[in-house]
């Protein structure tokens, strides 16, 4: 048999970059190379395509040193949106590669605003290709943490205290009610960039102007005294019930879960399974799997929880979480019997089984 031609798209344009770079590392070197022709496609800050070396070695973070795609170093590519393409088409003059003539298939390794949030995947379904994790509409929406956590709360999960506020809203009447510490984030980022833990309303403002330069949409978090766990969630095979991995919590040394400490210090740690009881572990998994069917969620997706005195709350549903080596998502479902190869693999496969359209 030939083998799939697996397309890892990876790099993009939201901050979330370097990130996305070292993600798409780790799954080139997981890639059963046997079974899939890889063809390795990176996007410049700028948002150009790019043909890039299939060298997982060159998106490997050094330190405090992130990989970045450098359109300068590979041939220009586009994804033709004709489904009777179904391919990447080189932009430049000079011989096309031969595998570049088609695509079976697309793992869109891309976090943040032009990527996770349903705009390559409108592009993949204009395309007619299939492609790794949720569709359109399930990306947009968990992409906004406030529509996220609307629908969260309108099918009757737990969610915590928010507001939602853009420049020239009124602050204080949004934010009156909501206990200190507040966290400000961008209403639509990822890995804790442009996040601030404010304290009191004397740092209000500040924390609002830095979410807003990355977002025009920024939402206010009421803080939430409690233990920080997070599931991975796994879509069944041929319409089962989606599966979901033994529950981690992140034991944070500093303040807070910020950037530094989720991908450049060595502070953070993780205990995996979580050291919960039996029964916070099951409500966990349960709500992780309610989580993913209530926002139509698809593929994979990584639910994040605080476990409060009162309860278990759902915090946050990424789409397209990390799989650098230090991420949660592929670290859960190896302490849950699932390797890291056999996980992409097993993601692809859900991929090509799904098609493209509506479903």
């Amino acid at each position: 048999m030939s083998r799939i031609r697996l397309a890892v798209i990876f790099g993009g344009r939201s901050t979330e970059h370097s990130i996305s770079c070292v993600s798409a590392g780790s799954v080139l070197s997981a890639v059963d190379r046997e079974r899939y022709d890889v063809v390795a496609i990176g996007i410049a800050p700028d948002g150009r395509w790019v043909l890039a070396g299939d060298d997982p070695a060159a998106l490997e973070a050094h330190g405090r040193e992130l990989p970045s795609v450098d359109a300068e170093t590979g041939a220009a590519v586009a994804l033709a949106g004709d489904p009777s393409v179904k391919g990447l088409r080189v932009l430049e003059p000079g011989e096309v590669p031969t595998a570049l003539t088609t695509v079976d298939v697309v793992f869109p390794l891309l976090h943040g605003p032009f990527g996770e949030d349903g705009t390559i995947q409108g592009l993949l379904e204009l395309a007619g290709v299939p492609y790794v994790g949720s569709g359109v509409l399930a990306s947009a929406v968990c992409m906004d943490k406030e529509y996220m956590k609307v629908l969260l709360a309108a099918r009757g999960l737990p969610v915590g205290p928010y507001a939602v506020l853009r420049r020239g809203d009124d602050v204080a009447a949004a934010v009156e009610g909501l206990a200190y510490p507040l966290f400000v984030k961008p209403a639509r980022g990822g890995s804790s960039l442009g996040i601030s833990k404010v304290s009191s309303p004397d740092g209000l403002a500040e924390a609002l102007e830095t979410a807003w330069a990355n977002d025009p949409k920024a939402i206010v978090e009421e803080g939430i005294a409690g233990r920080e766990l997070e599931c991975a969630v796994l879509q069944g095979r041929g319409g089962a019930a989606p599966e979901t991995s033994l529950p981690a919590e992140v034991l944070v040394a500093g303040d807070w879960y910020d950037f530094e400490a989720k991908y450049l210090d060595d502070a953070t740690s993780f205990a995996i399974p979580a050291d919960v009881p039996d029964e916070v572990i099951a409500e966990v998994r349960s709500l992780a799997a309610q989580a993913f069917t209530a926002l139509g969620c698809a593929g994979l997706a990584r639910v994040d929880f605080f476990v409060t005195p009162g309860g278990v709350v759902v915090n946050e549903v990424n789409t397209m979480p990390g799989f650098t080596p230090q991420s949660m998502y592929p670290r859960m479902w190896a302490a849950s019997g699932v390797p890291y190869p056999d996980l992409v693999d097993r993601l692809v496969g859900l991929a090509l089984e799904a098609g493209t359209g509506l479903r």
